[in-house]
């Protein structure tokens, strides 16, 4: 059975509630979208985050759980950093994501059974990935890959097929207000995200 790791990527966010801290906003996220990593079945997961943030990484990462510095918050440094750990296979999702399902990030996976790199578009956006997932070691043809930016079709056209990258189911990322509303409070998780948002703000 191959090895596989998943990791949440602490990148930076660009869109805070109004009257939140935006500090405190984005540990929300980051908590919410490690703690379902946690609870995967047949996969190992782990944090990865530039060195200005391993202090959140530590805040958030569960007992077991390595965390991987990396020089720049994409998809593509993670995927770098772990070449040579053992995995035949790891996903990266964006850290923004709290009530992502376990499934979305399973058919992430999924294709890298026959194609060697897999992308989980954002939800009705034109522009960036929830995740990427490939074979290690990682392509040579594969681009830089920025989660905030990077559109499937550009990564498409670097590989010798197009065929080569599957894409996958898309969810939301918390990026604007409609993202936001977009939340189901009667669906489980994000917890902490919710706590935050029901908290009396100044």
């Amino acid at each position: 059975m191959a090895r596989r790791v998943v990791v949440a990527l602490l990148g930076p966010v660009a869109w805070t509630p109004p009257g939140i801290d935006p500090a405190a906003w984005r540990a929300a996220l980051a908590e919410d979208v490690v703690d379902l990593l946690a609870t995967l079945q047949e996969v190992e997961t782990a944090i990865a985050a530039v060195p200005a943030d391993r202090a959140l990484a530590e805040s958030v990462t569960w007992p077991g759980m390595a965390v991987y510095e990396v020089p720049a918050a994409t998809g593509t440094a993670v995927l770098a950093a772990l070449t040579g750990a053992g995995y035949d296979e790891a996903a990266v999702v964006a850290a923004d994501a709290p009530d992502l399902p376990g499934l979305t990030v399973g058919k992430l996976l999924r294709p890298l059974t026959t194609r060697p790199v897999a992308l989980a578009p954002v939800e009705g956006s034109g522009t960036g990935l929830l995740g990427i997932a490939s074979r290690l070691p990682v392509p040579a043809w594969l681009p830089e890959v920025d989660l905030d930016v990077a559109h499937p079709a550009e990564v498409r056209r670097a590989a010798p097929r197009p065929g080569d990258v599957a894409v996958t189911a898309a969810w939301r990322r918390m990026r604007g207000p409609a993202d936001l509303a977009a939340l189901d409070p009667a669906v489980e998780g994000w917890e902490t995200t919710r706590a935050l948002l029901s908290s009396p703000h100044p």
